[in-house]
């Protein structure tokens, strides 16, 4: 490992002229690096290759057979570690059928509200003036004015709390 980081940080072309090499010394030189660079790019390519490990040839090279016994029964045993996703996959599911019902209901919601802001909008459109406006037109459209109008009378009370400072005394006009 060592030997191979130190050939990575080998500037060669630095070591020929510092060294003051020529001819065939150069030549061999750049025969080594080529090599080298060769043995490397092989490296890389047998490394991102599979392996299968051939333990007849270990068992017809090596003296101790218990070693090589061993070790093909450990590596049979070897289990790489899996993960059951099912479980996850399930609560995603059952995540993604809820979301959806919940978007479908509140896809309806916002229909319904669409429908009635709509139909409050053409009333407004539609509406007569406020000025063109009677007591009994008030009367229909929000019965709970009647009521509350007729529970300040009955307590005696004949101004509204807060009307004046709201929409100032009108008695002055």
């Amino acid at each position: 490992m060592a030997t191979r980081s130190a050939a990575l940080r080998v500037d060669w072309a630095k070591v020929t002229t510092s060294l003051g090499l020529r001819g065939q010394t150069v030549a061999s030189l750049q025969a080594f690096k080529k090599r080298n660079e060769d043995a490397r790019r092989k490296l890389q390519q047998l490394s991102e290759q599979p392996t299968t490990v051939d333990f007849e040839q270990y068992r017809s090279v090596l003296k101790n057979q218990a070693v090589v016994a061993e070790i093909e029964k450990r590596f049979a045993a070897f289990k790489p570690a899996t993960y059951d996703v099912n479980r996850q996959i399930k609560a995603i599911e059952a995540f993604e059928v809820e979301a959806v019902k919940n978007a479908e209901a509140t896809k309806e919601q916002v229909g319904l509200e669409l429908k009635d802001l709509e139909k409050t909008l053409a009333n407004i459109e539609t509406a007569r003036p406020f000025e063109d406006l009677t007591t009994e037109d008030i009367g229909k459209a929000a019965p709970i004015v009647e009521q509350k109008t007729a529970e300040l009378v009955s307590k005696g009370r004949w101004s509204v709390p807060g009307y004046k400072e709201r929409f100032g005394d009108l008695s002055v006009l």
